[in-house]
């Protein structure tokens, strides 16, 4: 995966600390408006109690990925200006924040179907498609506020689609998309090559359960119970969704992927 889809706190501005909205909830300590900087972060653009957040109520910030969004935004689209400086006082920055963030989701599922050889077929149609995503990331502020996202979603979704198919021919795997298994006792289930997109897999237990070639894509896993799981070769899963969710040392998981700290 590409270096700039990962997140680099050290070249941002701290843009989701001040960006993004919360309630005070189980995963959120106190409420925060968009637009109003978080209270633990510093004027060094760090946050104060980054090393502790789940113990001092701050769950859902270990949760959020920007997908390199942040400094990219930062340091390039933004020439490396602080939104403290900023004339509009940064809304443009932060307006874009979630933007920049979905075309590098879409860039990672694309590079993901380029790396599938099952899904050869697709290959050059995922890498024009990466091309043009890519490009539109390195636009200027304007043109990323005037982008419909939901369009380009749209016109990479027949590829995804297509790929994830490729890649699963022949395991029958359960077509389970969008499904409601919230709190669902699937311990153990074969759910090798099942299409599991979008599905509501909240506090569901899938102990031991093979999501070998799973279609994870868009699939809610918080507080699910993947100890034990299976999830080699999964397709289309992201970091937020492992930390989003509850795992072991017995959880396996593609090569590519780090353990969340709070796993152990």
């Amino acid at each position: 995966m590409s270096s700039e889809l990962v997140s680099d706190c050290g070249n941002c501005f701290g843009l989701c600390c001040v960006a993004l909205a919360f309630a005070r909830s189980a995963d959120f300590a106190a409420d925060k408006a968009a637009g109003e900087p978080c209270g633990h972060l510093g004027g060094d653009d760090r946050c104060g109690i980054h090393d502790g957040l789940r113990g001092r109520g701050y769950r859902g910030c270990t949760v959020y990925d920007c997908l390199g969004a942040g400094q990219k935004l930062s340091q390039i689209t933004f020439g490396g200006s602080d939104w403290r400086g900023a004339a509009d006082g940064g809304r443009a920055m932060f307006a874009l924040l979630p933007v920049v963030r979905q075309l590098h989701e879409l860039l990672r599922y694309l590079g993901e179907v380029v790396a599938l050889p099952a899904a050869r077929p697709v290959h050059a149609a995922a890498a024009d498609a990466a091309e043009r995503i890519s490009a539109l990331s390195l636009g200027d502020a304007d043109s990323l506020l005037a982008l419909d996202v939901a369009a380009e979603r749209a016109a990479v979704n027949g590829i995804l689609l297509r790929g994830s198919a490729l890649a699963r021919a022949g395991l029958h795997g359960r077509d389970r998309r969008g499904a409601d298994l919230v709190g669902s006792r699937l311990r153990g289930a074969n759910l090798r090559g099942a299409d599991l997109r979008g599905a509501y897999l909240i506090a569901a237990d899938l102990r031991g359960a093979d999501l070998r070639l799973a279609d994870l894509i868009g699939a809610d896993l918080r507080d699910a119970d993947l100890r034990g799981a299976d999830l080699e070769g999964a397709l289309f899963l992201t970091p937020p969704q492992l930390t989003a969710a509850r795992g072991d040392s017995t959880t396996r998981l593609p090569s590519s992927f780090a353990r969340p700290s709070h796993w152990t």
